[in-house]
């Protein structure tokens, strides 16, 4: 089995494509015309969607026993959602050492394989399709999931964000520093997760690479201090979960989800220096980190990318990637993706 492909425009083609965008933004396409291309079939990664709409995932935080398991409300509320294209699900913890918010279901444990099974079978009943989204929350933890120990990240540099734990909001605190050896026990755990993904039923699985999750930290100049090979490439990590990932599903539609933006807590209110300087804000550093994996993603090519965020989400910043990743979907979020030519199916 081999990875889905699109063509990517060259150079000339993608100035005609931008061309071809304001004219389609100036002179908007009717609403029965969105409609119908929202409504056209799709082949990605070789799952067949019978329309282009995508349930972009909502981490509801319902699995509220010991084990993290799915439960009968999972199952409904997944259900009631068939219709879509395709779901996404909510995040879902690759192990123990990932969780860093409560009441967020695993994927690390045959309770709770079983119990997510439960959810594909209905979702298959009923026509749907359904790919499990796979999280590592890194330092955007606190020591409160850990047993009072604190949370890993690629450097130990505190995140300054609030997470919620049983005890409500709390600022986290400086991680310590990923070991090489926590490095490859990550990557093998996004692996097993993977492989407990397709025991599950589900039809592919989905890699959050974007907010304050583990992977963008790693991309992140002002989280990523390191000096070690993940340091000096930081999209490195990224690349080996890729890889880690598609392994149990023969390369068939394993997705990213990719922003190097999230802006948090009171953020967008606060004055210009504190967003100049929040870990998040991305800069020409951060965006070169971000360009040198879409380049670098051509020789690791998951099924499709899922862009969100403001800027990769505009059609002149997706058409850039699109340009540069030839060799798989994208997901954009909202109708005008696919109308202007941006994404091939919309969340």
């Amino acid at each position: 089995m081999t990875t889905t492909r699109t063509t990517a425009p060259d150079a000339q083609g993608a100035d005609n494509d931008a061309q071809d965008a304001e004219s389609a933004q100036s002179a908007p396409a009717a609403p029965g015309a969105r409609t119908a291309a929202l409504l056209r079939p799709y082949e990605l990664g070789g799952l067949r969607l019978p329309n282009r709409v995508v349930m972009a995932p909502i981490t509801r935080a319902r699995a509220t026993n010991p084990h993290l398991a799915p439960t009968a409300l999972h199952a409904a509320y997944y259900a009631q959602r068939a219709t879509a294209g395709l779901i996404v699900t909510e995040g879902t913890w690759t192990s123990p050492r990932a969780v860093g918010f409560p009441h967020v279901p695993g994927i690390h444990t045959d309770r709770q394989v079983t119990a997510w099974r439960r959810v594909t079978d209905l979702v298959h009943a009923l026509g749907g399709r359904i790919v499990l989204q796979l999280w590592h929350a890194g330092a955007n933890s606190h020591p409160d999931h850990h047993h009072g120990a604190p949370p890993a990240g690629p450097s130990p540099v505190n995140p300054g964000e609030r997470v919620f734990t049983g005890g409500g909001f709390q600022r986290t605190v400086t991680p310590r520093e990923l070991t090489a050896a926590d490095i490859a026990a990550t990557v093998a755990e996004y692996g097993a997760a993977a492989r407990n993904a397709r025991r599950a039923g589900f039809d592919g699985v989905e890699v959050a690479a974007n907010g304050s999750m583990l992977l963008p930290q790693f991309l992140n100049p002002r989280l990523n201090h390191r000096t070690d090979a993940y340091g000096t490439r930081r999209e490195r990590l990224l690349l080996e979960v890729v890889d880690a990932v598609a392994e149990p599903w023969d390369g068939q539609c394993v997705g990213i989800r990719l922003s190097p933006y999230w802006t948090a807590d009171d953020v967008f209110t606060a004055d210009a220096r504190t967003r100049a300087t929040y870990p998040y804000t991305a800069d020409d550093e951060t965006l070169a980190a971000y360009d040198e994996l879409v380049t670098e993603l051509n020789n690791h090519p998951p099924s499709y990318l899922h862009l969100r965020g403001p800027a990769p989400t505009a059609p002149g910043a997706a058409r850039v990637v699109r340009v540069r990743v030839a060799r798989c979907q994208f997901t954009a979020e909202g109708e005008a993706g696919d109308e202007v030519g941006v994404g091939d199916v919309v969340a």
